[in-house]
């Protein structure tokens, strides 16, 4: 049962999708908005704090305050983001925070130009940037599901996610070099022009986006082949509560959020042991510690790559299980590493590889199969609550690895925290993702209703 999309729901009110995914220009122009918005934004998580340090002379605690601030609407805002892309075009809420992003990091150059910037102005502006990146963010993993032929999600999802991990390993590097050659407020200025570069290439997409019909909005007029609805619409905890039921009640869904847990709660703790461990332990410099963790990019790109070949090959459930077994039972290796850095960083310089590697192909093959079981007007909501499951946990697993630092020491607490990154594996292994073969699972036409459990067909193959 294919997924209704943009490309198919209404054929008479525009032109039909070309039958290759990069012939499409609609879909160039969302790919090439979304890698310079992911470059602007990565760029900027470097450009904030440079700023505040150089600029502001702030503490260690206030640039700590600066990070926490910038990141705080990830758990605060992703299920009202994910509420109201499910309202809007996708295309309209990316314009949108593009503007927004461009003005704000605008404003933040020509206040720190004219010395007119301060700690609370930094703090707000931050802020803003971080909520309307989490808005971008769900617009543009839902507009790939309204835009391209359901056949093309893997292929779509594989470059979207491949620029965006690019922009992981570019971005702070390209943000770090604006400041040196420039100053703050200027890279502040050029960080901008990345969202008006995104803006212009996503306001040139053509395609008219379908609204998903939704049944407590029955549509009530059609005006020049869109859809309109009532204006009655429900309150916005009431449509934050379908997408929790959604996803809490399809089998999939639900092992992804639970297996998205363990990891984040894992990797958080597992990462400021690893930050503490490189310099103390190995006696790291700190341009070496930065190439260690760049390493990742690079095996993200290639797992990008073959994420778009693999599913059809061995199956979506091998393909999970095996790359998340992979990338994160890498670590492992680490609290083994002794002696000189002729030896050890070489290894480490692996071991990030292959973690990005095996992440990028569980990203990918995730998004597909979340993209492939949702109903399009829940794509937003079902992207949102994954996210925040994910994510919220984070802060409490950082927490645990530094309690086990201190208590077990460092390559004790190493050990167990890489151990527990395997727990996500082993819920995949053990769950009906497993079973999924070489084709994408069916959704069901319309949201799962109270009581009812959305079981897509895991017996499918090709």
């Amino acid at each position: 049962m294919p997924v209704p999309s943009a490309s198919s729901a209404e054929p008479n009110s525009r032109r039909p999708a070309p039958s290759g995914l990069w012939r499409d220009a609609d879909f160039r122009r969302l790919w090439v908005g979304q890698t310079a918005s992911q470059l602007g934004g990565h760029a900027s998580l470097v450009v904030l704090p440079l700023l505040a340090v150089l600029t502001l002379h702030a503490s260690a605690g206030e640039l700590g305050v600066l990070r926490a601030v910038g990141q705080a609407p990830i758990l605060l805002l992703s299920l009202f983001a994910g509420a109201w892309v499910d309202r809007w075009r996708t295309r309209t809420t990316m314009v949108l925070t593009d503007v927004g992003r461009a003005l704000a990091l605008g404003a933040v150059a020509v206040a720190g130009l004219f010395g007119g910037l301060g700690m609370s102005g930094l703090l707000a502006l931050a802020f803003a940037i971080g909520a309307l990146s989490v808005f971008f963010d769900v617009a543009y993993q839902a507009s790939l599901v309204r835009l391209v032929e359901r056949d093309h999600l893997v292929r779509g999802n594989s470059a979207l996610e491949g620029s965006r991990s690019a922009a992981q390993t570019g971005g702070p590097v390209l943000g770090g070099a604006l400041v040196s050659l420039l100053s703050a407020p200027i890279a502040a200025a050029s960080s901008a022009l990345f969202f008006a570069l995104s803006f212009l290439s996503i306001r040139r997409i053509r395609r008219i986006e379908t609204m998903p019909e939704r049944p407590d909005e029955p549509r009530t007029g059609d005006d020049h082949g869109g859809t309109t609805y009532r204006t009655t619409a429900p309150r916005i905890w009431r449509r934050i509560h379908e997408g929790l039921r959604f996803v809490v009640g399809d089998s999939l869904l639900r092992v992804v959020c639970l297996a998205s847990a363990a990891f984040q709660f894992s990797f958080a703790a597992m990462m400021t042991v690893y930050l503490l461990f490189l310099p103390r332990e190995l006696h790291l410099s700190g341009t070496v510690v930065g190439l260690a963790l760049a390493a990742a990019g690079p095996g993200a790109l290639l797992g990008s790559l073959l994420a778009a070949r693999l599913p059809s090959r061995f199956g979506y459930g091998t393909v999970l299980v095996c790359a998340a077994a992979l990338g994160d039972g890498v670590f492992l290796c680490v609290p083994a590493l002794h002696g000189a850095s002729a030896v050890t960083v070489p290894a480490l310089l692996a071991v990030g590889f292959v973690f990005g590697f095996g992440g990028q192909l569980v990203n990918v093959t995730v998004m597909a199969v979340r993209q492939s079981v949702t109903p399009d007007g829940l794509q937003g909501r079902a992207a949102a609550t994954i996210t925040f499951a994910g994510m919220g946990l984070t802060p409490l697993g950082s927490l645990a690895g530094g309690f086990l630092a201190g208590e077990w020491g460092l390559r004790t607490g190493l050990l167990v925290m890489a151990a527990g990154m395997l727990l996500s594996p082993v819920v995949m292994a053990l769950s009906p993702l497993a079973r999924l073969g070489r084709e994408l699972p069916a959704p069901y036409d319309t949201p799962p209703t109270a009581g009812r459990t959305n079981s897509p067909d895991l017996t499918r193959e090709t």
